[in-house]
Parts: structure tokens; C-alpha cells; sequence
């Protein structure tokens, strides 16, 4: 049943708030940790600010009129992460050949320190040795050159700024490819594809002033405590004007239940906090179509009511008629709905889902805030489009106060793609390009990140350029891909610190320092700034403010230039020195190719709030097919088409992320929001299925994929941990648990890996085989 108080139950791990004396002492603790010296520490006082630096972490926006300390735990921990006075010299990679490094901990890699100066992998001693920069952009120019540009992968990690991302798809194209990946491939290409469908745009449309005038919120599959715990203030404040906040989640996180600010003086010194959720639906993993359409169902069944008695409407006719098309389809698909299936796939009891629908049917201005939990999934994109029906019903878009809002991961991974990061050709201005700098662009399709690994495992890429990011660890099928990896002819990694991406190399590899955002960028014209997009849609400037972890790292604006210099020589049209010294004139390109965004983009980029990105669904004018709003009928009620039918020994596994971690990087071995310590081989299982399962806690078992490929899948050594999540559904740690991934599970459509949802089977517990 749902929890309407919002409160923890009695088996919790964390039943305490989020933020508070726990999140100060973890921020307090990173920089201990890390080592940062008082003085860099004061750059905290400058993230997020309009004069200041864009955290490195999260994308959630950054406000006008920010707090006095407007960062949050996550933020202050992946500074401290890159402000750490620990250095890996090329006398650290002396001591320690690849071979050796290969068998530390991803965590242990990292935190080891900054990297310093570039380096190339020499096979005959087994380590990375130290060289010049130009002797690297001189190789790397020639090994780029000789290679065929359709077999090489330029990928993404979403931290690139505007303008480096901007430098590396045109350098990309240039060089005759549109194999452009990036992290989007991973989380949000679900919302792409399905937004973009819906609406004609393939971002969320609500900004920071309509938390103001929203009278209610949608959670789904979204964990605001961990992956954007700023947003909390905005949910804190709107708690406090009664609104509503209706959560669809899995596992019960602290941070969706409540929240003591830790800028209050009130909340830090008494017992006080905010109430998060309202109420609080645990929705089996895979369920979330089926618990939209339910309330959908709710929705469409008091209109009905309403139509035949001459009530007032519960449907925005008026929107529905004016705005959309392919409601008839759509509501006959919803009124045919079992109840009893829609439970059964939620769940959910009926009476929740109606509670949820009751909320809805009050509210004027809703908006729906989701994450991973609805995108990774084999049904990804129809999540997407089921939520933009539920939102279409009463008018939910394109007013204040109300619309979709995914919320980013990477703190410029959604800005990468408005200035040309795709493997799409059709969503790149490919026209504009080849007029603005004189070259044919690429006209076919590009390969995305999981058709980059399938061609990989198939022997058909020979060289990857890895801008950010540790893509090894973080794509499905790790077991396959590695060795696919170590194929190829090179690998080039731009890079702050060491990880596992690294050390699986190819044949010919190259580490290459960069700056942190955070630290100054001195360039021949001066001190440099970059920008970035929000997951709002926003456009802010970004000015580094901490002293460079080494004189030798350079920008990744700079090795970007220097490469495509290199690579491409007298083919270039692109003076890239010029661009290398300064910055703003590359936003004077970035403004000639998308005007309707950018225009005056170095007058405006220091807005206070930034300035809004040009999103035409949020004047509901819709680019579209049909040139409307486009209701969708979903193809299943949303159960995992590789899920195997009633079979009582399958379990639903979901990977998650800790307290302690951004994506691939993790801060510490500690989860204090799960009660996890110095461990993260970890499984977490309701009650009712350690009895199904005859295991107790403590127990050590083998997972192992449910999949007839030939292929076999397993992860050993984890331990259970009793949690609270529904019945057939675990969670486990990202990216350890990505061996059990396969690589063919994806989203249909989008392709993002279905990892929300992977079918599994305990195989071993204790060291003793399972019979099946």
C-alpha cells in the first residue's frame, strides 16, 4: 500500500533526513579525505554561481539569486575529487606497470590523484611512460589519419562544455564520420526519442519559476537525494506552500521522504525537516507504464462520469482539441485496460493508483519530474510517452508551472547534444555546417554507444577517442567488451584522472591531462570561460576559479584544437589555434549555426539563471509530424519482453547508485542512505523473497542473467542485504553489476541499455550450486 505520511518503516537503512548534520559531515569528510588544502576548499563558495563555476556533478539548475552556500553534498564531493593534493606523476606509473594497476579497485584508481603530465602505453615494460605533447598530437594525428574514419568512435562523457563539445563534432564530421556517442546513448536517449515524438522536442520544458507555480509533482524512477540533492530546495519550498509531491519508486529513498536544509539554523538545531512525498507508491521495477495507466485510467473514467451527467469536464478539452490528436485511440485503449493486470504489473492496488489520480484530477499546474528508473528500461521510450499522455490529459505542458521534466545526469550532457553531439545525421544542421566551413559533412548515420560496442565485439572499429568519462566500466556486457577493446589499434583518453578505461587498452594508448573545469584556464588571449546547458534548459557561463593541478595539463578545448590540427591538416577549413587561444570565438560559430539559441551567446552567457534555450513546446507550438501534441497507444502494459513468464526463481535486477558515487565514479565504499559500509558487492531483497529464496542476511550468492544467447553471464561474491522493495525485484551496485547486463538489452528505439531492468537467477549461495 502507499505511504501517505512519507515516514520511514521500522527495517530502513537511513531513517534520519536527507541533507542535514549527516550530508555536512560527508561533505567535511570528502575534503579530509582528498586532501584539499584550505584554500582550494574556499572555491565551494563560487560553484554554482553566476560569477563562478558550474558543478562538475549533477546538471540541475542554477538560480538567479542563488543561496549563500549553493552547493549540495554530491557537488561538494566531486569539487573535492578534483581538488585533491594527490598527483599520479609519471614516477607514480614507473613504480607500477598496467598490469599491477589492472588489479586495484575503480575506486583506489581515482583516488590515487590528478594526472599530470601525457603519457603513452609502452608494451615492452608493461606502463605508461611519460612524452611531450606535440610528440603525442604528432602520433596521434598519424594513426588517425591512416585509419578509416567510419571504423573510428568519438565519444562523449557528458562534462564537455559548449564550446569543447562544439570544437569535437565538427572536428568529428571533418574528418569524415558521424560516429559521435556520448552519455546520453546510456540514460536519457529514451526521453529524446519519446519527448521529441510527443512533443517536437526531445528536452524537458519546465524552468526554475515554475516550481513556484506548480501546484503539484510527479517522482518517477528519480532519486533527488542522490543525483541532484539542489533540486531538494526547490521541493523544500513548494512542501512549504502545500504541494503535493506523488512518488513512483521502487526502493524507499531518505531523499524523496523528507529533508532537513542544511542552511537552515532552525532544521540543524532542532528535530525539524520537510515532508518530501505525500505519498509514496513502491512500483515493481518494469511497472511504470501500468502505474501511469492506471491513473489514466482513473483520469478517463471520472470524465466519462462527468460527460454523462453534465458536469464539468475533467479532461482540458479545450487543450486536448486545440494542441493534440490521437486521443480517441488512446483513451479506447485505456478504458479496455484490466485492472487486475495493471496491478499486477504495478505492483500497485488499485485504491493507490486512484489516490495518486485523485491528487491529479485537483491540481491545475502538474509537473512530472523522472530520471533513469523510467528511461532504462526495454520500454524505455514508451514510459516517456505514456507520461506525456498523462500530462496531455489536463493540459500539463506548455503553461506554468507544468510540463515533462527528465532530469540529467551529467552536468553538461544535455548541452553537448544542442550544439551537435549525435550520431544522427538528421538532428545535426548538417546544411549549415558544410555553408559555414566549407566542407561536405557526413550524411549517414553514425553509430550510437551500444552499436559502437556491438561493431567493436564484431572487429569493425579500430580506434576509439574517449573525451571523459571510464566507457569501459559503464557499458553493458563488460566481460565481452573488454577484450573487444583490447583490440583495437587506439585509444586516446582525455582524461583528469586515472580509471579502468585506461588500463584496458588498445594496441597503441594515450592518456592526455586535462584541466577540471573549476581550475583557470590561462590561454594565449587570457584567462578562458566555457558554458554549459542545465537540465532546464538553461545556458549559463562557467569560469574556473582553483589553481591547475599541474602546469602540464592543458584544456580540453586546447586538445581538441590540437588534435583535429594534427589529424586533419591542410583539409581543415578551421583556423584552430585561433579557437585554442580564445573561446568566444568559437561562440560566435556555435551563435552562426544555431540562432535561435545562441545569438549574442558571449553578451548573454553570463545571465544571472542563465538564458533559456529556444524550446517551442513550451509556447505549444509543436514540432511535430502532425504538428500537434501526439497522444500515444502503448504497444504492452510495459512487462519486460526478455522477462521470463511466472517464473517463480527469476528476480528483476535493478541497478543503483550510492550516496557515495557520480556514475562510474566512486567517492567511498559507503552507502549511509542504504546502511552500507566499506562494501559495494551487494544485492538488496525484500523479506518475503530471502524466505522464497531460503537465504538470511550475509549470505554470499552468484547471479547469473536469464538469457539463451550461449553467452553466460555472471556476477559472484554478493552479499544480501534486506531492504524494502517490492517482491521479485532486487537492486544492485552500477557499474558492478554490468557483467550481467547483456548488450542486445536495450530500449527499443533508443537503444539505451535496459539496466532498470535485468532478468536474473541466484545460481550459487555460499559457494553451493542452486538446482534449478
Amino acid at each position: 500500500m502507499a505511504r501517505k505520511d512519507g515516514g520511514t518503516r521500522e527495517n530502513s537503512a537511513y531513517p534520519f533526513s536527507s541533507g542535514g548534520w549527516g550530508s555536512l559531515k560527508a561533505v567535511a569528510g570528502a575534503l579530509a579525505k582528498g586532501k584539499v588544502p584550505l584554500r582550494q576548499s574556499a572555491v565551494l563558495m563560487k560553484q554554482n554561481k553566476p560569477d563562478g563555476f558550474a558543478c562538475v556533478s549533477c546538471s540541475w539548475a542554477k538560480p538567479a539569486d542563488p543561496h549563500t552556500f549553493e552547493f549540495c553534498e554530491s557537488g561538494a564531493k566531486a569539487t573535492a575529487w578534483d581538488l585533491t593534493a594527490k598527483r599520479m606523476t609519471p614516477q607514480f606509473f614507473e613504480l607500477h606497470t598496467v598490469t599491477e594497476l589492472c588489479a586495484w579497485h575503480d575506486h583506489d584508481l581515482e583516488d590515487a590523484g590528478r594526472l599530470t603530465a601525457p603519457l603513452r602505453y609502452d608494451a615492452a615494460i608493461d606502463k605508461y611512460v611519460s612524452v611531450s605533447w606535440d610528440e603525442a598530437f604528432e602520433d596521434i594525428g598519424r594513426e588517425l589519419s591512416g585509419l578509416d574514419p567510419k571504423r573510428v568512435v568519438f565519444y562523449t562523457s557528458g562534462r564537455a562544455s559548449l564550446e569543447t563539445s562544439y570544437m569535437y563534432q565538427l572536428f568529428a564530421r571533418m574528418y569524415g564520420t558521424n560516429n559521435l556517442p556520448d552519455s546520453s546513448n546510456m540514460c536519457h536517449e529514451s526521453t529524446s526519442v519519446g519527448l521529441k515524438a510527443a512533443i517536437g522536442v526531445g528536452v524537458g520544458t519546465i524552468t526554475l519559476d515554475d516550481f513556484e507555480k506548480t501546484d503539484l509533482m510527479f517522482f518517477l524512477g528519480q532519486n533527488v537525494g542522490t543525483n541532484s540533492p539542489r533540486m531538494l530546495h526547490q521541493l523544500q519550498e513548494a512542501r512549504k506552500r502545500g504541494v503535493p509531491i506523488i512518488t513512483f519508486n521502487p526502493l524507499r529513498e531518505p531523499g524523496l521522504i523528507k529533508f532537513a536544509n542544511p542552511q537552515s539554523p532552525v532544521e540543524m538545531m532542532t528535530p525539524a525537516n520537510t515532508l518530501i512525498s505525500t505519498q509514496y507508491h513502491q512500483v515493481k521495477t518494469g511497472g511504470d507504464t501500468a502505474a501511469m495507466l492506471g491513473i489514466c485510467k482513473a483520469v478517463i473514467g471520472a470524465d466519462d462520469r462527468a460527460k454523462a451527467s453534465g458536469a464539468p469536464r475533467v479532461l482540458d478539452t479545450a487543450f486536448i482539441e486545440g494542441h493534440t490528436t490521437g486521443l480517441e485511440a488512446f483513451a479506447d485503449y485505456v478504458r479496455a485496460a484490466s485492472w487486475d493486470d495493471i496491478e499486477r504489473v504495478a505492483g500497485l492496488p488499485r485504491a493507490d493508483l486512484e489516490a495518486a489520480a485523485d491528487e491529479y484530477m485537483r491540481a491545475n499546474a502538474v509537473m512530472a519530474h523522472y530520471g533513469m528508473g523510467i528511461t532504462q528500461h526495454r520500454q524505455g521510450v514508451q514510459n516517456v510517452r505514456m507520461l506525456c499522455n498523462l500530462l496531455f490529459l489536463r493540459g500539463n505542458i506548455g503553461k506554468p508551472g507544468a510540463g515533462p521534466s527528465p532530469v540529467r545526469g551529467h552536468s553538461n550532457v544535455q548541452g553537448q547534444r544542442t550544439v551537435g553531439i549525435t550520431e544522427k545525421p538528421e538532428l545535426a544542421p548538417l546544411d549549415k555546417l558544410a555553408s559555414q566551413f566549407g566542407f561536405e559533412p557526413p550524411r549517414e548515420k553514425g553509430m550510437n554507444t551500444v552499436e559502437a560496442f556491438e561493431a567493436m565485439v564484431d572487429g569493425k572499429v579500430s580506434a576509439v577517442v574517449n573525451l571523459g568519462g571510464n566507457l569501459v566500466r559503464s557499458v553493458p556486457d563488460r566481460l565481452r567488451i573488454e577484450p573487444a577493446w583490447r583490440g583495437l589499434k587506439l585509444t586516446v583518453n582525455i582524461a583528469t584522472k586515472l580509471n579502468r578505461s585506461h588500463l584496458v587498452h588498445g594496441e597503441k594508448s594515450y592518456i592526455l591531462p586535462c584541466l577540471s573545469r573549476i581550475e583557470i584556464d590561462e590561454q594565449a588571449s587570457g584567462a578562458q570561460a566555457v558554458s554549459m546547458e542545465d537540465s532546464t534548459g538553461c545556458i549559463h557561463g562557467s569560469r574556473g576559479v582553483a589553481e591547475p593541478a599541474s602546469p602540464d595539463a592543458r584544456s580540453e578545448p586546447y586538445i581538441v584544437a590540437e588534435l583535429a590540427k594534427h589529424t586533419l591538416g591542410a583539409r581543415s577549413t578551421v583556423n584552430w589555434d585561433r579557437w585554442r587561444n580564445d573561446y568566444a570565438l568559437v561562440r560566435d560559430e556555435i551563435a552562426k549555426t544555431y540562432p535561435e539559441t545562441f545569438h549574442d551567446f558571449n553578451a548573454r552567457m553570463w545571465t544571472p539563471g542563465g538564458f533559456p534555450r529556444n524550446l517551442p513546446a513550451r509556447e505549444r507550438k509543436w514540432r511535430t509530424k502532425s504538428g500537434k501534441a501526439e497522444f500515444f497507444v502503448p504497444e504492452t502494459i510495459g512487462e519486460d519482453p526478455d522477462m521470463p513468464e511466472r517464473d517463480p526463481q527469476s528476480l528483476r535486477l535493478m541497478t543503483l547508485r550510492s550516496d557515495s558515487q557520480f556514475n562510474t565514479t566512486i567517492y567511498s565504499l559507503d552507502d549511509r542512505f542504504r546502511g552500507i559500509h566499506g562494501d559495494r558487492m551487494v544485492i538488496f531483497i525484500c523479506q518475503d523473497d530471502m524466505k522464497r529464496h531460503g537465504l538470511k542476511e550475509d549470505d554470499v550468492i552468484t547471479l547469473q542473467t536469464i538469457a539463451d544467447d550461449g553467452f553466460q553471464r555472471r556476477v559472484s561474491g554478493l552479499r544480501i542485504r534486506p531492504y524494502d522493495i517490492p517482491q521479485g525485484c532486487i537492486g544492485g551496485y552500477y557499474p558492478e553489476c554490468n557483467p550481467l547486463l547483456p548488450l542486445w538489452h536495450y530500449a527499443k528505439e533508443s537503444k539505451v541499455p535496459g539496466a532498470k531492468s535485468i532478468p536474473v537467477h541466484i545460481v550459487e549461495v555460499n559457494g553451493v550450486p542452486r538446482e534449478r
